[in-house]
């Protein structure tokens, strides 16, 4: 695995066999891909200069500058979570992007953020939370993308794959009424606001005599 590491360059006045000083001084930083810092090279100080205490050579863990994952995502409460689950999960699986900056979430605004006049299904129904982040995933601007299962199309885009899925939280739905407490208990006739067209369909399929829209 590739070590990462970054050191100020300074002078020391060192213990042990010697003082030393890195072979390059100046007032910048140094990042190290490849190799450990002790295979650096190394001069030692004269007598005169090993008596001035002239500081430390600090060595600490760098932040990534450029991101080795993109994750493309929507803006949403439960998109944000979810894309968050995703790095927490690299991040304990790959070490490697356990470093700060080492995974960059990106958040991407798609149709179906941006229409809000009309119903969903009015203007196309599937791929309107998702086509945006595809097309950045397919162009490279993204290497993962993350989505809502209930959002993905019947048929995935071409060149795209669907590896794995998050384990899954509660998937019942919420059902808040002043009068009963569940359709089951609803007059027929009884009218069932919602905005999904799955939710619809399952409520009508189940109790035929309820309305919903």
């Amino acid at each position: 695995m590739e070590t990462l590491a970054s050191s100020s360059l300074c002078t020391t006045h060192g213990g042990g066999a010697g003082g030393g000083l890195l072979n390059f001084c100046g007032g910048g930083s140094v990042s190290v891909l490849g190799f450990p810092l002790q295979h650096l090279k190394i001069q030692s100080l004269p007598d005169s200069k090993k008596k001035q205490g002239f500081g430390v050579i600090k060595a600490s863990v760098a932040k990534t500058e450029v991101a080795l994952v993109r994750i493309g995502t929507r803006g949403s409460p439960l998109a944000l979570a979810q894309a968050h689950e995703t790095r927490d999960k690299l991040m304990a699986s790959h070490p490697e992007l356990a470093e700060e900056g080492a995974i960059k979430i990106v958040v991407i605004k798609t149709t179906g953020d941006k229409i809000l006049s009309q119903p969903l299904a009015d203007i196309g129904g599937k791929g309107l939370f998702t086509k945006e982040i595809d097309e950045a995933l397919i162009n490279g601007d993204i290497d993962i993308a993350v989505h809502s299962m209930k959002d993905v199309p019947t048929y995935l885009p071409e060149k795209t794959i669907l590896p794995c899925n998050l384990p899954r939280e509660d998937v019942r739905d919420a059902f808040i009424s002043l009068s009963a407490s569940s359709l089951a208990e609803l007059p027929a006739g009884s009218v069932i606001g919602t905005a999904s067209l799955r939710r619809k369909s399952q409520i009508l399929y189940r109790y035929p005599s309820l309305k919903a829209r």
